[in-house]
């Protein structure tokens, strides 16, 4: 028997996070909000909330032996995930210790995905100091991408199209990498013609399913806007969707993944994969009949998803912070808002710095370009000020 309510914990507590939450509450769930700062998006609308340094074990087991939740949901990459480990012994870890530690480092699952499954992904290597990365750099040529093997969302990346262009990229890898390691990735470039994440949901006691495939722009690593359903050839679909499976059959649990992908005509390239709601995920807030947090919790929670629908284009487009901002207000709202089949999710956040990510506006229309021109004109009518 599924007796509820579930008292569940939330280890990152972002605007991902607070969506969850949001789909938790409403089927009567107790939440706990933990973050390293206070007053973070899910921590306004959950039960209680604990301020702590993920990263550090013994604050991490503290604050679970002291909240005893049913479900422990990591929504960020930093946190020590040995304590996970031990935890999970007792307590239901979504999706599973494994599965948050492959993939908190973007080496581990690049060498989970192309050396144990023999996935196709970009060419890639490592290196620990600027005289490997010059060495590895010469190997796999010119234009290649440096990333930090961990960071949040996509910071700390760079296109490098010459040597001389190494130094600065390395620089910015370590500065926004989480965590002490100096490890960064060296990738090919591919010239991709679409680049796409493919929502997968599992399931204790149901079939892999998957949501209408999104496709995506970034800058720099960041989500910039997205749009479903994005529009593949059949059997690329179904390839994307085989590479999907065999990689969250490996990781195991249950929840949602995003996966994502580059698409290069007929083929489809394995990028990087995150155990829990993704960023560019946002836009089935309006393109479907369960979001993608609702479809998270759901298949956490042991709940049917009798189908997934997405009826309409719909896009999204983000709405950042131009400068760094202590007392953040807005105003354009109603401007916004003014559009038919449109609508607005401010995140939250307290504070801003620049280019952070403080919104989202989301619209449907009857094509994905009429549906763009929507998110973008509410995203662009949105101002933020200092009061």
């Amino acid at each position: 028997m599924n007796v509820f309510p579930k008292k569940i914990m939330l280890l990152g507590s972002g605007e991902l996070g607070k969506e969850v939450a949001i789909a938790a509450k409403r089927l009567g769930c107790y939440v706990i909000a933990c973050d390293r700062y206070k007053n973070a998006p899910a921590m306004q609308i959950s039960d209680q909330y604990a301020v702590l340094n993920m990263n550090n074990e013994d604050e991490l087991k503290k604050v679970i032996s002291d909240h005893k939740p049913d479900i422990i949901i990591p929504e960020i990459e930093a946190l020590a995930v040995n304590a996970l480990k031990e935890i999970e012994k007792t307590i239901k870890v979504i999706p599973n210790a494994r599965a948050t530690a492959i993939t908190m480092n973007r080496d581990k699952i690049r060498d989970l995905a192309s050396n144990e499954l023999n996935i196709r992904t970009a060419k890639f290597s490592y290196a620990m100091n600027k005289s490997e990365l010059n060495f590895q750099a010469e190997k796999i040529g010119y234009p290649l991408l440096i990333k930090p093997v961990m960071s949040s969302s996509g910071k700390g990346q760079s296109l490098v199209n010459k040597k001389e262009e190494l130094d600065e990229a390395w620089n910015l890898a370590i500065k926004k990498s989480r965590g002490k390691s100096n490890k960064i990735i060296i990738e090919e470039f591919i010239d991709f013609d679409l680049e796409i994440t493919l929502l997968t949901i599992r399931q204790s006691n149901g079939k892999t399913l998957f949501c209408a495939p999104i496709g995506h722009e970034q800058k720099n690593g960041d989500y910039q806007c997205s749009w479903q359903p994005a529009e593949l050839k059949e059997n690329v679909l179904e390839n994307a969707q085989k590479i999907a499976k065999r990689v969250t059959d490996n990781l195991g649990g249950v929840g949602l993944f995003g996966v994502e992908f580059f698409i290069k005509g007929d083929e489809v390239v394995f990028s990087e994969l995150s155990p829990r709601p993704h960023d560019t995920g946002l836009v089935t807030l309006i393109s479907q009949n369960l979001s993608e947090f609702e479809l998270h919790i759901r298949a956490i929670l042991d709940i049917p998803i009798p189908e997934i629908v997405c009826d309409q284009a719909s896009a999204s487009r983000v709405i950042l912070a131009t400068e760094d901002n202590s007392d953040v207000c807005y105003t354009g709202i109603s401007d916004a808002l003014g559009q038919s089949n449109t609508n607005l999710f401010i995140f939250g956040k307290p504070t801003s710095t620049k280019d952070r990510r403080m919104g989202v506006a989301v619209a449907k229309a009857k094509t994905i370009e009429d549906a763009r021109i929507k998110a973008d004109k509410a995203a662009q009518s949105v101002q933020l000020i200092n009061e």
